[in-house]
């Protein structure tokens, strides 16, 4: 490859944040940020297929793939905090000008990040990310019910969100065609999520979750505001995310480009080629 992947840390805060990276450095800057329970991983599909003509960079999250997994009790899980560290993240690496890609905890993180640096934003990816309380589907009772009582309801959520049911769940959705995935999306999931101490972590973090829904309206206010390039790509077999949510994005912004397609929670599951292919016609668009 032309331009292969690389695979770095760097120190933010005096913790380790792991990242991939691959393109041109003097191209336009794709910043990836993943979603629960994955890693930056769950994007090697566009970096095989767009790094020859974009500068990727797509970092782990602290808790999360190969960045440092600090204990609960000297780390504050939360989202603002996950965004403060992306933040000096993109400093660290001097990315000044970025689109930014999206996916499930990717938007609460990369929202905040808009906010606090909408000067950095080139346009919006969002994949499956929710901005609208109506997006949470119907699995989020449990959700909901843990967020108003930790205490009662821990053990509830835990099965719901940590399970490996749930983590095979997360990735099939309602999609009939099973035989489209492969079984090692989840069996490594289950796997990191089995690993010493992440359970509490993401069951801390989880629990701050509830922030974001909070934030939903000031989210879409800067979205209706600033009316910024956005791309809106969305998995219809979804089972955590309600398939209005795409519309409700073209709500507050009517020019953006919005897709549904014939995936999962993880589109890039199932539909690397045409993801690839709709970011290209995306960033084309831009200049």
């Amino acid at each position: 490859m032309e331009h292969p992947t690389v695979y770095r840390t760097t120190q933010i805060d005096g913790l380790s944040i792991f990242y991939r990276e691959a393109g041109p450095q003097n191209a336009p800057t794709i910043l990836l940020l993943h979603g629960f329970p994955s890693s930056s991983r769950m994007f090697e599909p566009l970096f095989a297929r767009l790094s020859g003509r974009y500068h990727l960079v797509a970092p782990d999250y602290p808790g999360f793939g190969h960045s440092g997994w600090p204990a609960p009790e000297t780390f504050a899980y939360t989202f603002d905090h996950y965004a403060e560290i992306m933040n000096g993240f993109t400093e660290a690496l001097g990315l000044s000008r970025y689109t930014l890609y999206m996916q499930d905890y990717g938007g609460p993180v990369g929202f905040r990040m808009v906010l606090a640096h909408p000067d950095r934003i080139v346009a919006l990816i969002v994949q499956n990310a929710v901005a609208h309380n109506e997006g949470l589907g119907a699995i989020w009772a449990t959700r909901r019910a843990f967020w108003a009582d930790r205490r009662a309801h821990e053990d509830a959520l835990r099965e719901n969100l940590l399970s490996f049911a749930a983590t095979k769940t997360r990735h099939i959705g309602t999609d009939p065609r099973v035989e489209r995935y492969d079984p090692d999306l989840w069996t490594d999931e289950y796997a990191f999520l089995s690993a010493p101490g992440q359970v509490q972590i993401q069951t801390d973090l989880f629990y701050d979750y509830r922030t974001n829904v909070a934030a939903y309206p000031k989210w879409q206010a800067w979205l209706q505001e600033t009316q910024p390039k956005l791309l809106v790509l969305w998995g219809n077999h979804d089972p955590s995310f309600d398939i209005g949510e795409p519309e409700r994005y073209r709500r507050d912004v009517p020019n953006a480009v919005v897709y549904v397609l014939d995936a999962g929670h993880f589109t890039l599951d199932t539909k690397p080629d045409e993801i690839a292919a709709l970011l290209r016609n995306f960033m084309t668009a831009q200049k």
